[in-house]
């Protein structure tokens, strides 16, 4: 009978509804939902499953433990507690790579994860019956919660967050992150059957996001995971079976207009070298062309965009005219839906139209909105 874990997968704030969705359709059982982050039960394969196919998480953590600590003493003998031989071997390499603290009586992250590490050692020493661990193996790095003086406790699977794909070695100057794009356009009612066109693509992230989506491309198919190296817990056969079922499932063929515009001609070549690196180039028509020029023949299609919105000062004087045009050039499109992504608070009042929805997000540090500009759905084909 195989082995079952409780499995931790953050995500940005304001997307858990979305990473719940995407972790339900893989086949795991939700054990909770939290401001940034959603935990869900599974087993090595889930593992393997999560890291490869989730759209919207950030990474996956493998949750060994939880407890309540208001002093080092209380984090000290809390993670000592935990049965640490279950899943570090003798050689393994381990630390703390992040502590983060909120609303709780320690905050030092360094303290944190200075305590934890010595806790861990001592714990290990008695189980493996040595004095000193080589740390030459497999890496195990810890990810810490502390929130209301509750610490949650989970070994990272992942290695680089999620969002990196490998395919974005070229990036405009305020590239939305993958996992975000991808969740943005899991809000929308889009799908590969309709049109799709971001005006401001930069480095091409909604596009080749919304293109990897229409041919059922697993996210991460084409890059490496930490966890693949830890054969006492997972065996190498789960790697291989998991990106089978990727191969399998992989629609490179599919029909479809998604079309990525940028004013840039520099920008546009990054983005389409990108595509190519993602292997969806094929799929997405980029074009050197101003906003002004936006236009399409066809009905119900999709804008899906992360316009500018002015970091420096003398930017932010044409900000106005600019989500003006953003507002006439939708004006002009048959029945479209505008969905779009900015930090400027004022882009609504310029676009000439009342969003159904507004969202307010986190992206990193910076508080978003991600407006949806509703157009009417398409009669169904009899």
């Amino acid at each position: 009978m195989k082995k079952t874990f409780e499995l931790i997968a953050p995500c940005h704030f304001g997307m858990e509804a979305v990473l719940k969705r995407e972790i339900t359709d893989l086949g795991y059982d939700i054990a909770s939902v939290e401001d940034g982050r959603v935990t869900f039960i599974g087993d090595d394969e889930a593992i393997c499953r999560a890291n490869v196919f989730l759209r919207t998480a950030e990474r996956v953590l493998l949750k060994v433990g939880s407890f309540h600590a208001e002093s080092f003493e209380e984090l000290f003998q809390g993670t000592k507690a935990i049965c640490w031989e279950d899943f570090i071997p003798q050689d393994g390499k381990f630390w703390v790579a992040k502590a983060s603290s909120i609303k709780s009586k320690l905050f030092s992250p360094s303290d944190i994860q200075s305590i934890m590490k010595k806790a861990m050692v001592e714990r290990l020493k008695g189980a493996h019956g040595v004095e000193w661990f080589p740390e030459t193996g497999s890496s195990y790095p810890l990810r810490v919660f502390l929130h209301k003086d509750e610490v949650t406790v989970g070994i990272d699977t992942t290695g680089d967050s999620l969002h990196k794909r490998g395919y974005r070695t070229l990036t405009s100057k305020a590239p939305i992150t993958e996992t975000l794009a991808a969740a943005l356009i899991m809000l929308t009612p889009w799908n590969k059957d309709r049109i799709l066109v971001d005006p401001f693509c930069g480095s091409g992230t909604f596009v080749i996001e919304a293109a990897m989506m229409a041919a059922n491309m697993a996210p991460g198919m084409n890059r490496s995971f930490l966890s693949e190296d830890w054969k006492n817990l997972i065996p190498r056969k789960c790697w291989y079976e998991t990106m089978d079922e990727a191969n399998d499932l992989l629609d490179s063929d599919v029909k479809v207009d998604i079309q990525g515009y940028d004013i840039d001609g520099e920008i546009v070549k990054a983005a389409r070298a990108n595509a190519e690196s993602a292997g969806v180039d094929h799929m997405i028509h980029f074009q050197q062309r101003p906003l002004t020029a936006l236009s399409h023949p066809k009905k119900y299609g999709f804008i899906i965009t992360n316009p500018p919105y002015g970091e420096r000062i003398e930017e932010k004087k044409n900000l106005p005219e600019l989500y003006r045009q953003i507002g006439e050039r939708y004006k002009a499109l048959d029945a479209w839906s505008l969905y779009m992504i900015t930090a400027y608070e004022e882009a609504e009042k310029y676009i000439g139209r009342k969003a159904e929805k507004n969202r307010k997000i986190y992206n990193g540090m910076m508080k978003t909105y991600f407006y949806q500009f509703m157009g009417p759905k398409p009669p169904r084909l009899r």
